[in-house]
């Protein structure tokens, strides 16, 4: 990967305490970067400070549902680095529930992290990157190609924020702005072990086989090298890949192949 892109480049990510968003933080800082990131974790920004202490890393704790927290965390990265070259919407949350069980609060809440979180930050760090013609990225989902079941308020807010950073990039085609979204696939990280219950509560672990998956580390290299490229969009995994061709081309076998995937019985396996 050439390292030299991200030398002295602001670059911003939501979600940085945990999983890909911590890796690109650590990736990206032994790149040369200024690393902008925040989280709701105290005191796992604290430790990412400790990691990285002397070199060029603000963080900031917020919940990036709220407009004002994501307005402290633009304008205090602005305040901190002078303007943001690349913004990184990787800050999200899960969820696993039928929605016959789930409480309303539980889709609005993963709606609020996921989408309202990137629209927030995208449009206050919008002025800065069109002055410096940087990138948005936003971390996305399978999910937002194909609705997952028990992920139905997830597959939402990932569906909303692909149209959201399609309409934005034809938007900025003209601008020298660059807009791309990626697709993980299923990555080894946090996001499943606090993903929300039907009453919006943490299930506090994951029923995947975690150590099969791609890990944060790998997922986070794949991001950078797609920036670099600059990229439309990033499939990543072979399983990945393949969901989203069944679902265009033969959506009524991909319905049956995901329901055997996810459900046994009416219930959630997976």
């Amino acid at each position: 990967m050439t390292t030299s892109f991200f030398k002295n480049k602001v670059v911003a990510i939501t979600g940085g305490s945990d999983g890909i968003g911590k890796a690109l933080v650590d990736i990206l800082i032994s790149m040369g970067a200024n690393v902008s990131t925040c989280g709701r974790n105290q005191d796992k920004l604290y430790d990412l400070q400790l990691i990285h202490s002397g070199k060029p890393l603000h963080t900031l704790v917020a919940d990036i549902s709220r407009y004002n927290d994501c307005k402290n965390f633009i304008d205090t990265t602005m305040q901190f680095f002078g303007g943001i070259d690349i913004l990184i919407n990787n800050a999200g949350i899960s969820m696993r529930a039928l929605l016959k069980d789930t409480d309303v609060d539980v889709i609005e809440k993963v709606m609020g992290v996921n989408f309202n979180g990137t629209l927030y930050c995208t449009k206050l760090a919008l002025g800065t990157i069109m002055e410096r013609k940087g990138i948005i990225v936003g971390v996305s989902s399978i999910a937002g190609y194909r609705g997952l079941p028990g992920r139905s308020g997830y597959s939402a807010s990932k569906y909303a924020v692909n149209g959201f950073l399609e309409a934005l990039r034809t938007e900025m085609i003209d601008s020298g702005v660059h807009v791309m979204w990626v697709c993980p696939g299923f990555t080894a990280s946090n996001i499943r072990n606090v993903a929300l219950n039907n009453e919006g509560q943490s299930h506090g672990e994951s029923i995947m086989d975690e150590e099969k998956m791609m890990s944060s580390h790998k997922c986070a290299e794949y991001i950078l090298h797609a920036i670099i490229k600059r990229k439309r969009n990033l499939i990543l995994t072979f399983k990945g890949k393949e969901t989203i061709f069944l679902n265009k081309f033969f959506p009524t076998l991909a319905d049956k192949l995901v329901k055997k995937f996810f459900l046994k019985n009416g219930k959630l396996v997976r």
